[in-house]
């Protein structure tokens, strides 16, 4: 089943903690764990240097408590945290589906289920808030939408539009 994560697990760069201004990169692949540093430096000495990469297997990435503690430093103990897993074979394969898919299942849910999955992490709160979604959910779950309500959709918001026109939740029915 890891043969569908592909080559490439986790990747991301970014600088790392001041006083350096250097440069960090931390790339995790179905079989080892690399990571590059680039030193900035305005001294004459430091100019040009080669960047610095250590390439180390899964097993010896969970046992080097030195390297751990770098990427920490640099990344935060989240991105660590989820190192860690991912050289102990944990993958959560339903976050690493496209947005495009997570949207089609998300169709099947109720708009009660969805609040709760976007409880669970920070990419379905991400895509249950986003604009596909409730462009989808407007589309495919209101019968009074019509295609000349798709442009005030559009400008005032999908998700603003559902609340406002077609939720009723709250409202006093008329008699």
């Amino acid at each position: 089943m890891a043969s569908l994560l592909g080559e490439h697990l986790f990747e991301i760069s970014g600088q790392g903690p001041p006083p350096p201004k250097d440069f960090f990169q931390l790339v995790v692949t179905s079989n080892e764990v690399i990571w590059r540093s680039w030193t900035i430096s305005l001294r004459l000495g430091g100019r040009g240097a080669p960047p610095k990469e250590l390439k180390t297997s899964h097993h010896d990435f969970l046992n080097q408590k030195s390297l751990k503690q770098q990427v920490g430093a640099v990344f935060g103990q989240r991105i660590l945290e989820h190192t860690i897993s991912l050289c102990q074979g944990k993958f959560d394969y339903l976050e690493r589906l496209p947005d495009d898919i997570l949207l089609r299942i998300l169709s099947y849910l109720q708009l009660k289920d969805t609040t709760l999955l976007a409880q669970v992490s920070r990419k379905f709160r991400k895509l249950c808030n986003s604009e596909k979604f409730w462009e989808q959910t407007v589309k495919n779950c209101c019968a009074e939408f019509t295609s000349d309500m798709e442009d005030v959709a559009n400008a005032m918001g999908w998700r603003k539009t559902f609340f406002t026109l077609f939720h009723t939740s709250g409202k006093e029915e008329p008699q």
